[in-house]
């Protein structure tokens, strides 16, 4: 698995990272521990994760297993804030997420979303206290829109801070609104790009259905918000369409949808979601599937209404 330089940072990441919001959500420590066992044992050094996953309970177990496992030089180390994104909310975050994660620093400290209310110079200013202080690495940002991206970046360079490293944005073949403007930025600006739910939470996995019940114990059932994204009969008909062209190449839709994430040229790393060492695997037999130039552009022409 090849790494890639993550932006400007001085970070280099694999192309698979790990996504750890099902710990201690979805998965108990020791499916947690085995989960992350099996990513670093695969290769794999960008661990994702944030202080709302769980109420904590992430941090709480990543570190725990970076202790345990003595690896935290071995991993670049991303979690997220949520709001409100004041100086004294954010200072007061990092450093709980910093003690969860039995830390000293964390490689990447990303905004989880944008607060409307909040001037956005105190934020900047409270992140780059924390970048001079040591305790966080570099700057990222989740669920940004360009405009707001664009916004930070110019008013981090008018206040001479250190500018945002990377964007984690939702991708995959029923949500990829960020190739029209975000991923061309990305590369112009070389920033890194982390894409989340490269299965659509699930979506992409084909089970689920316009009518009917929500199977028990999953992601779309634990967290009913994420219907709101992909319950829409324009994306329940790209899945149709995907699931018909995968019985034709005689590939398990999963497998296909994440080998195109991982196969996209402006993604920095995919990161993927694991209940079970099991789907660790999945991942990397995703990215060995290697769909030839026409599968992809079938997929292209089959999701283009994603776009």
């Amino acid at each position: 698995m090849d790494q890639r330089r993550l932006g400007n940072t001085e970070f280099r990441v694999t192309s698979i990272g790990l996504g750890c919001v099902t710990f201690g959500r979805e998965i108990d420590p020791d499916n947690s521990f085995a989960v992350m066992d099996r990513a670093v044992e695969r290769g794999i050094n960008l661990f994702d994760t944030a202080e709302v996953y769980g109420e904590g309970a992430s941090e709480s177990l990543v570190g725990q297993w970076l202790q345990s496992r003595n690896m935290r030089d071995a991993i670049v180390l991303a979690t997220k804030v949520i709001m409100p994104m004041t100086r004294e909310h954010i200072l007061s975050a990092a450093e709980q997420s910093l003690a969860r994660l039995r830390t000293d620093r964390i490689d990447l400290y990303q905004l989880h979303g944008w607060d409307h209310d909040t001037p956005l110079e105190e934020t900047c200013a409270a992140l780059a206290q924390l970048q001079h202080q040591g305790k966080i690495k570099a700057v990222g940002v989740s669920n940004l829109t360009l405009a707001q991206l664009e916004r930070m970046i110019a008013l981090q360079r008018d206040m001479n801070l250190p500018t945002t490293a990377a964007v984690q944005p939702r991708y995959s073949l029923v949500s990829r609104e960020i190739e029209a403007d975000m991923l061309p930025y990305c590369e112009m600006h070389n920033l890194g790009v982390l894409a989340y739910s490269p299965l659509g939470a699930g979506f992409l996995t084909g089970k689920y259905s316009k009518i009917g019940p929500l199977p028990s114990g999953a992601r779309f059932d634990i967290k009913p918000a994420h219907q709101n994204i992909y319950f829409h009969d324009k994306l329940f008909a790209i899945v149709d369409r995907l699931k018909a062209y995968a019985q034709q190449i005689d590939q398990p839709l999963p497998r296909i949808a994440l080998s195109w994430a991982l196969g996209r040229p402006r993604v920095t790393a995919v990161l993927i979601g694991a209940r079970n060492p099991q789907q660790v695997d999945q991942s990397f037999d995703a990215d060995a599937l290697h769909l030839t130039d026409e599968q992809l552009a079938e997929l292209d022409r089959l999701s283009a209404d994603a776009k």
